[in-house]
């Protein structure tokens, strides 16, 4: 389940509260703050990005590797 961020919607002048909440993706965003009843929006943040260090992805091939005709290796040679 991912954790989503909310903030209450304030006035001009009154103070925001930001706060964190595990749901199901499927699940509706909140209207309402869970204990004032404030209403809230949700925030959307940068997200999480995955990086893969295994071999596989820094084993690129080398210049010359595909041979005459290249293309399918992924070596730029058309």
């Amino acid at each position: 389940m991912p954790t989503y961020i909310y903030q209450t919607i304030a006035a001009e002048g009154q103070q925001t509260e930001t706060f964190e909440l595990r749901q199901g993706m499927s699940d509706p965003p909140l209207e309402r703050h869970p204990e004032s009843g404030a209403p809230v929006r949700r925030v959307i943040s940068g997200g999480m990005g995955l990086i893969d260090t295994s071999e596989r992805a820094v084993n690129l091939p080398q210049p010359g590797a595909c041979g005459p005709g290249g293309g399918s290796c992924g070596c730029g040679k058309f």
